[in-house]
């Protein structure tokens, strides 16, 4: 995409998708592509989901300084609820490219193609193992969501959101069954709904 004339190429990459509560989160980010020492600045930069949450948090700040641009967009539980994960999810990616500010001028995304957005796009699987502003892209959303259900933990107190971030975990289905679910749950999803109806 560089070679052929696009100079702010946005990665593209979301968290949250599989969580039972919570939003889904989207970061886009553009890297100096031109810049000699890209490679060296970001070492250590890869898929979120292959780093510890001390490395991603150290990672972090390096992304945010090196980039050109970067953007986050989210779609909430109610929006999941009302137009399914895959429209939430590419409402969070188009949200995150909206607030780059112009700032992009082609599109790597992980897996999801965004029709509603006018610009020049490339999809595929495991984009961010395989590109570098992908892999910086997963990295801002997994640690902004992170902090995010963490401090959501004092609003909701006694569901573990701050240790397993909405995700579904044995510990997260036994809180649902005392104290049923919260405002920041997927009320469409299964063990919602299970919930509900015991």
């Amino acid at each position: 995409l560089h070679a052929a004339g696009y100079t702010h190429v946005a990665g593209i990459d979301e968290v949250g998708r599989g969580a039972w509560a919570g939003p889904v989160y989207a970061a886009a980010v553009v890297l100096p592509l031109e810049q000699a020492d890209l490679l060296d600045l970001l070492a250590g930069v890869r898929d979120s989901k292959q780093l510890s949450p001390a490395q991603r948090e150290a990672l972090l700040p390096r992304i945010l300084q090196v980039a050109k641009a970067v953007g986050i967009g989210w779609a909430s539980p109610a929006e999941v609820d009302e137009a399914g994960i895959v429209a939430a999810t590419r409402r969070a990616m188009a949200c995150a490219v909206a607030s780059l500010n112009g700032q992009a001028d082609a599109l790597l995304i992980d897996h999801v193609r965004l029709p509603d957005v006018a610009l020049p796009q490339r999809a595929f699987p495991k984009a961010d193992a395989r590109c570098l502003s992908v892999a910086a892209a997963s990295i801002v959303a997994k640690v902004t969501r992170d902090r995010l259900m963490a401090a959501l933990e004092r609003d909701y107190p006694g569901y573990g959101f701050a240790s397993h971030k909405g995700y579904g975990t044995p510990a997260h289905r036994t809180a649902l069954q005392r104290l049923g679910p919260s405002a920041i749950h997927r009320m469409s999803w299964r063990p919602i709904r299970q919930t509900l109806g015991a």
